[in-house]
């Protein structure tokens, strides 16, 4: 099959589908290599990001989706329902942070790290679809593992979790500094 038409069956599905599609699945309909779809995605990526398109392709780990571009999104939410925001407080937010580093992590891990429990964090951060359960931990109790979902992806703009930025040696040392002096004025008050 020629390369245009695969790029047009590519479109067709994945505009048919509206969520994204894994890049084995788009093989496996092609009967192609993977490897050729994922090489045909990067093109069809920057042919939308040169053009004046009003979607783009998001590429997400193994799977890619059609979406519509930021900069249309007013004119879009003129005729569709605007989404349902959700508010992710300083306690979400750190929360996510542990889970997005560490996953797959257990909310016992996720409490070590935070140093309190994390129930309610974990169960809005699943509602609101940012994380899911990722299968569960071998040992005792068999503990629910939790890794980030494919809105987060999309929420945060990131192709896979290894995208995420990482810290800097000298601002690990300043974070241990901090959590140091903190400890040390907790002390104090007990």
């Amino acid at each position: 099959m020629e390369k245009q038409k695969i790029k047009a069956v590519i479109e067709a599905i994945l505009f048919t589908m509206g969520n994204s599609v894994e890049i084995d699945e788009l093989a496996a309909a092609l009967e192609a290599e993977p490897e050729k779809i994922r090489e045909v995605i990067r093109e069809m990526k920057e042919d939308y990001e040169k053009e004046d398109r009003g979607i783009r392709l998001l590429e997400l780990e193994n799977a890619c989706q059609l979406c519509t571009k930021t900069e249309y999104y007013e004119y879009l939410i003129r005729i569709a329902r605007q989404p349902k925001k959700y508010v992710l407080t300083d306690v979400l937010l750190e929360t996510l942070s542990i889970v997005a580093y560490k996953q797959p992590v257990t909310r016992l891990e996720i409490e070590k790290i935070r140093g309190v429990k994390c129930d309610h964090a974990v169960n809005k951060l699943v509602e609101y679809g940012l994380i899911e359960e990722a299968g569960r931990l071998d040992a005792p109790g068999r503990p629910i593992l939790f890794a980030t979902t494919e809105d987060f992806l999309r929420t945060f703009g990131v192709s896979s979790a290894t995208d995420l930025p990482r810290m800097s040696p000298e601002q690990m040392e300043d974070f241990k500094e901090e959590a140091e002096e903190e400890i040390e004025q907790r002390m104090k008050k007990a």
